[in-house]
């Protein structure tokens, strides 16, 4: 429950007013995933993956690139063990994007992002095309419209 108070680190960083927070994110991508599945991935296995991803950010915090990230993958690894290790297997396919499943919630993830972006861009006259940019960076121009 902690992950509906940690406010997404980006948004803050570039000035949005009350920004998402990272269950809010998290959300969001299940709820994409749930639209946008492709019937050949396992669909329950995408949203575990969506709801779980950031589980770990409660005791490491939202990391964005700006931030250093050198122990990032073992930090998290260790705050997943003691919240939550029966999810593990979920955060390690995910973080090693090993399986068809955990590159489409990587492509979630962004999609997400770049959606808020242009969301609180229009809302707030923010320029926030860095996050759509990096967003591009993953998933492309095509996926992205």
């Amino acid at each position: 429950m902690k992950l509906k108070q940690l406010l997404r680190t980006g948004w803050v960083r570039s000035g949005v007013e009350s920004p998402e927070s990272v269950a809010s994110h998290s959300w969001g991508m299940a709820i994409l995933a749930m639209k946008l599945c492709p019937g050949n991935l396992n669909k329950t296995r995408v949203i575990e993956m969506c709801i779980v991803h950031d589980l770990p950010e409660i005791i490491v915090g939202d990391l964005t690139p700006l931030d250093d990230q050198t122990n990032k993958h073992n930090d998290e690894i260790k705050a997943m063990n003691k919240l939550a290790p029966f999810w593990l297997d979920l955060l390690l396919e995910y973080e090693e994007q090993r399986t068809e499943e955990s590159k489409f919630v990587k492509y979630l993830d962004k999609l997400d992002m770049a959606y808020m972006a242009r969301l609180y861009e229009e809302q707030q006259g923010l320029d926030l095309e860095e996050f759509v940019t990096s967003a591009r960076e993953v998933i492309g121009e095509t996926n992205l419209k």
